[in-house]
């Protein structure tokens, strides 16, 4: 989402002049280093552990590549409401990566997806312009890497799905339901119902827009299952990831996608999500589930970014106590809801399995800041700005650690980019 100050914006909504204003083209990164037998430590088999301060740069290689095929799915959005294809995917799949300024990225897109508004608007919306009552909108794409050279520098074949941000009324409206709703039982295996409390639940609004559909287009949900169901028949037999990527609104549904995936495929590979940005999720539960599930999560968190903050509390606990722990409700001691006072905050704690403002972030994190970087300074440097994927993008590329946190190289990523963007974001 390349709008104001991101997807939880609860004010206005901004015109689709402002939206194709904030788009602006991305290239593709130098091809990176062999990952070899290291791949599945970069996606997280091992939750990142030492590679994150300082900032291992394979790694960074690899989070800079997964946002180019979320920048993609910005560039590839029809955002103008007069067109007749309004809200859907611009390009045909085998030319959408060229299209968007990356020829060289060895994947092919497989899948085209799509998000519904579950929200019930009234009928006479229908007479209303078509950027109002549009319920149903290209959300991303599947893509499978098929690039032998790329399969033998990744160590296995990776498949990636990428999620754009908020784009349309209905998406908006739908950020606006943030109270939290119970998980509905998924997967094969009944592992669902066999946790223990607390009960896992998500947002309203991004469940609704992973698991709604219409009669003429099937949910999100459906979408990628049938497509990862199929890319586990043809691949599965060989060294295979799952790679969920997405910015704002769209790192919520990666990881509500992450979660699916793993309680659905009995067999299913390593399950990675790398987000840009994402505004909170779900409850304890959530987290809890998904971190027993096996999925592994990577949270880029700018601290000047509003986004990362909203909605609800949330649960504030020490990274260092056993997962397993805090899932069978023991860590109540730990637990701190960021920014209350003492009474509150007890209260919070006390009815931590009722309230239906509580989150918890999910997986680990990598914090970065906007005031660390020399280019992103002076009037420009706003919330809006702060929110960007490109701001994102350009704050990962400069990062090197908690103690020394931006590198001038950084600088050399603008001069790929264009002098254009370079003198905004001075």
């Amino acid at each position: 989402m390349k709008l104001s100050i991101g997807t939880v914006r609860p004010c206005t909504v901004p015109t689709p002049k402002c939206v194709t204003a904030a788009v602006k083209p991305i290239t593709q990164t130098p091809k990176s280093a062999k990952l070899g037998k290291r791949w599945m430590e970069y996606q997280g088999a091992r939750n990142w552990e030492g590679l994150l301060d300082p900032l291992d740069d394979n790694l960074r290689d690899e989070i800079l590549r997964y946002g180019h095929f979320v920048g993609a799915t910005y560039n590839a959005f029809d955002f103008d409401p007069s067109s007749p294809t309004y809200a859907n995917c611009r390009f045909p799949k085998h030319s959408l990566f060229h299209r968007c300024g990356l020829p060289g990225t060895g994947y092919r897109v497989t899948k085209n997806l799509h998000a519904t508004s579950g929200i019930k608007l009234p009928r006479w919306i229908s007479k209303a312009p078509n950027w109002v009552s549009n319920q149903t909108s290209w959300i991303g794409y599947v893509a499978v890497c098929q690039d032998e050279e790329e399969i033998a520098r990744l160590g296995r074949r990776d498949v990636v799905v990428a999620y754009r941000g908020t784009a349309t009324c209905h998406e908006w409206l739908e950020n606006l339901r943030t109270t939290l709703t119970h998980l509905p039982n998924v997967g094969l295996d009944g592992r669902t119902e066999a946790e223990p409390q607390p009960e896992p639940m998500v947002a309203r609004g991004f469940l609704s827009l992973f698991t709604s559909g219409t009669a003429e287009r099937r949910s999100l949900r459906e979408e990628v299952r049938d497509e990862i169901g199929r890319l586990l028949q043809s691949y599965g037999d060989e060294p295979l990831s799952l790679t969920i990527t997405g910015h704002s609104l769209g790192a919520a549904l990666a990881t509500l996608t992450a979660y699916d995936i793993t309680t659905t495929f009995r067999n299913a590979p390593l399950v990675t999500v790398i987000s840009f940005g994402a505004p909170r999720v779900g409850n304890r539960g959530f987290r809890c589930h998904v971190e027993k599930c096996g999925s592994k999560v990577l949270r880029i968190v700018n601290s000047d970014d509003l986004v990362t903050k909203v909605p609800g509390f949330v649960i504030d606990e020490d990274e260092d106590d056993d997962v397993s722990s805090k899932c069978k409700g023991q860590d109540k001691d730990a637990i701190n809801v960021a920014g209350l006072p003492s009474w509150l905050q007890r209260h919070v704690e006390n009815t931590l399995c009722q309230t239906q403002w509580v989150y918890a972030d999910v997986g680990r994190e990598l914090r970065v800041s906007s005031r660390d970087s020399p280019y992103l300074t002076g009037p420009t440097t706003n919330l809006a700005t702060s929110h960007e994927l490109d701001t994102y993008l350009h704050l990962v590329n400069g990062f090197l650690s908690s103690k020394c946190p931006f590198r001038k190289t950084a600088k050399k990523m603008f001069g790929r980019r264009g002098a254009e963007k370079a003198s905004v974001l001075r």
